[in-house]
């Protein structure tokens, strides 16, 4: 045979091989997801989602990493700049970011965000110094207190509770901007007196304040709790179990947002349902990739903590499982 036919022949093979894979394989679709720090429970979160996502990478082609960011208000930012496609979020952020209010204000409603699902409650942890004369949270005026870095939720919850109470940054003897892997350090070297994580328990960082140094926890308790509350609905109240870190012998009573995962109509509806279906259809195996996962419910995620609408492509599975009518 010439050796021209052989190379046709070779061409065409190639030719039906390559058209006979995977479409998943040709079009391969790479996504990311905006967490916090490496030490809180949003990294590991979206570490979680994507390892369910990438599991089925081969049936779907989206390809899911993890950026480690400045938190929930940076997220947010970042998917409106198309900079991310995910982003995890406080619960109060995202409200404040669908409402052009609070840290959001300057620029405004962000009408194309959209919540995907809720993940884990947040509980506000208060941990002080013992020599800090700090026994309940309104002892903490006057101190040295850390109130979050910019674009943190933790910031952005901190920042609400002082309006609330009639307190800003004036009413402390120095109001820090700190991150929260920076704080337990601050606090065990006598920078700080008062420290506050908003996050799902464990924390690796709260551990570290518990372990390190002679500290506690504080309840955050009272009326102002109630009527904080009642004026944020995004806000509920909270436990952190008896036992969770070193020195907690009795239940810490406490509020705090809800963890949301959020994007925006940009993604497109089949990248959204495959995330989704991927963390729904493997939730047993999602439970288990964090103690904070441990009491969360499928009907409860799809509501609870959601102030923007849920994405279409969310909501295309959910009415395939039966989640919402």
């Amino acid at each position: 045979m010439p050796v021209y036919k052989i190379i046709w022949c070779l061409a065409v093979m190639l030719g039906a091989l390559f058209a006979a894979l995977p479409f998943a394989h040709a079009s391969q679709m790479f996504i990311t997801i905006g967490t916090a720090g490496v030490t809180g429970v949003y990294y590991p979160t979206g570490g979680a989602i994507c390892r369910l996502v990438n599991k089925e990478r081969k049936e779907h082609g989206i390809r899911c990493s993890v950026e480690s960011t400045d938190g929930s208000a940076h997220n947010i930012t970042s998917i409106r700049e198309d900079d991310l496609n995910f982003g995890i979020a406080q619960s109060d952020v995202q409200a404040a970011a669908w409402s052009g209010s609070h840290s959001f204000e300057e620029a405004g409603r962000f009408k194309k965000l959209r919540a995907v699902f809720s993940v884990h409650g947040e509980p506000l942890q208060l941990v002080v110094r013992k020599d800090a004369g700090i026994d309940t949270f309104k002892d903490v005026k006057g101190k040295r207190v850390n109130l979050g870095n910019i674009d943190s939720g933790q910031r952005e919850t901190m920042m609400r509770i002082l309006g609330h109470l009639g307190w800003d940054e004036k009413d402390f003897s120095y109001a820090g901007s700190l991150k929260s892997t920076e704080q337990s350090k601050a606090l065990c070297n006598n920078k700080l007196d008062a420290v506050f994580f908003t996050a799902g328990i464990p924390n690796a960082s709260v551990k570290e304040a518990t372990t390190s140094c002679d500290t506690k926890l504080i309840s955050m308790t009272g009326q102002w709790v109630d009527s904080f509350i009642a004026k944020y609905p995004q806000y509920s109240k909270a436990v952190i179990p008896a036992g969770t870190y070193r020195g907690t012998e009795s239940d810490i009573h406490t509020l705090g947002p809800k963890a949301t995962v959020v994007s925006s109509t940009k993604t497109s509806d089949e990248i959204v349902y495959q995330v989704v279906r991927s963390v729904m259809d493997h939730f047993s195996a999602f439970k288990k990739l964090h103690p904070a996962f441990k009491h969360i419910k499928k009907s409860q995620m799809i509501k609870d903590g959601l102030s923007a609408p849920l994405h279409r492509g969310a909501i295309k599975y959910y009415k395939e499982v039966g989640l919402l009518k």
